[in-house]
């Protein structure tokens, strides 16, 4: 049954909120690309060079390396997120993304779950226990 629009705007709110806690998480570990749109990039704590000794190095290298791992898990949910909100602009959220036979839509528990879901339970391979 496809979504109603006070669902449909339930789910919108959700994603912006979330939106919202992904950008700021975003800006603790990194920055907007300036010469990519929609890009961010981990940027690394301060750290004077002069004055810093091997172990200090060492360690800013290791810290930077959790940031751009951080950053990068932090981008993939924002830009589904993303794509979420557009899907709602264009009339097309809440219906599986699966290739396989006729567009139907996701479940409305699986959207409570994960908002920016893009398949339903069946094709998105998850097993539900009774």
């Amino acid at each position: 049954m496809p979504l109603t629009k006070d669902k449909i705007k339930h789910f919108q709110e959700k994603l912006e909120e979330e939106k919202k806690q992904l950008e700021s998480e975003l800006s603790r570990v990194g920055r907007k690309n300036p010469e990519v749109p929609g890009d961010w990039e981990a940027v690394p704590e301060d750290l004077n060079v002069e004055t810093s000794d091997t172990g200090e190095m060492s360690g800013a290298f290791e810290e930077m390396e959790n940031r751009s791992a951080i950053e990068n898990t932090l981008e993939e949910r924002f830009i589904l997120v993303s794509r979420a909100l557009d899907s709602i602009k264009k009339g097309t959220y809440g219906v599986c993304a699966s290739q396989e036979g006729k567009s139907h839509p996701i479940e409305s528990k699986r959207l409570e779950a994960n908002p920016a879901a893009t398949e339903c339970i069946k094709h998105a391979g998850i097993q539900i226990k009774l």
